[in-house]
């Protein structure tokens, strides 16, 4: 993380800051209770990572979910190793130790990529941009390597985020797949925006086909409201009416550890045995 050594202090919470820009998400969900039930019952056992600011406060590099249950927990003061190192070491940092999260979302690692990449080149990396680049290639490789995956995924990732926020956010819900996202984030935002107005007005997301379709009409100059809207009424491939649930929604019926395909099996079953039901009430009428 650093060439010198980092020093452990113990700092007050109001000290603590959230790292600016940071990609990923602090939720107050279950997990976050089970956190705060543990600082309560144990301290905090794993020291917050910071750096040095330019004024007395700090900047949280790794712990910011630690930070959030400390405070809710309502305690005053933290275990810290503090760093010195500039904005761009910390964003490498950063990024480093919150990838290996099991359930990161793909505009989390959108960003981080972008921001990794970004402070990658800041630090004097090979600037050999091409015309279907979004970082250096020494950037991408680098970061793929850290992350266990290729080059072309990660520049796919960072892809995401030319998508406009609702668009992006649909992706995280599972509702967009990532490939069609990729083909979809060479729209303009105004055409995003369009397409975001159609897919709410039609309750429609488009197919990798007409992702691609649409990435072409953009690039030509030909793509506007009428295409669009024509576009995502055509029928997809093999397709069948969809009856669509936000697992939110669903999720709280099931136990923690059941997976989306153990739910669905058991959402069938339940059907099955609601039919048996009402047909054997059916015939006893």
């Amino acid at each position: 993380m650093s060439t010198s050594p980092p020093r452990a202090e113990f700092l007050p919470i109001e000290k603590l800051r959230p790292f600016d820009g940071h990609p990923f998400q602090v939720k107050d969900d279950d997990e976050m209770d089970q956190l705060v039930f543990s600082v309560l019952t144990q301290g905090l056992l794993t020291p917050i990572t910071v750096r040095a600011t330019d004024t007395d406060e700090y900047e949280v590099i790794s712990g910011h979910r630690r930070l959030r249950a400390c405070q809710k927990a309502g305690i005053e003061a933290v275990p810290a190793l503090v760093y010195s190192m500039d904005r761009d070491a910390a964003i490498i940092a950063l990024v480093d130790s919150n990838l290996h999260r099991e359930h990161l979302l793909p505009s989390e690692k959108a960003h981080a990529y972008k921001m990794k990449a970004e402070a990658l080149f800041h630090q004097g990396q090979r600037t050999d941009l091409t015309s279907v680049q979004v970082a250096p290639k020494l950037a991408t490789e680098q970061i793929a390597e850290s992350a266990g995956t290729s080059k072309d995924t990660v520049k796919r990732y960072i892809r995401l985020t030319n998508l406009i926020p609702e668009i992006l956010q649909m992706v995280d819900q599972g509702k967009i797949a990532l490939t069609p996202a990729v083909e979809l984030s060479y729209l303009k935002e105004s055409e995003q925006r369009d397409l975001l107005e159609t897919m709410e007005s039609e309750d429609c997301t488009p197919s990798l086909s007409q992702s691609q379709q649409l990435k072409k009409l953009s690039q030509s100059g030909e793509l506007d409201m009428d295409q669009i809207f024509e576009l995502m009424r055509q029928p997809k491939a093999n397709q069948e009416e969809k009856l669509r649930f936000d697992m939110s929604q669903i999720r709280r019926y099931f136990p923690k550890n059941y997976s989306t395909e153990r739910i669905q099996q058991t959402i069938l079953r339940l059907l099955e045995k609601y039919e048996r039901n009402w047909r054997r009430n059916r015939d006893e009428r």
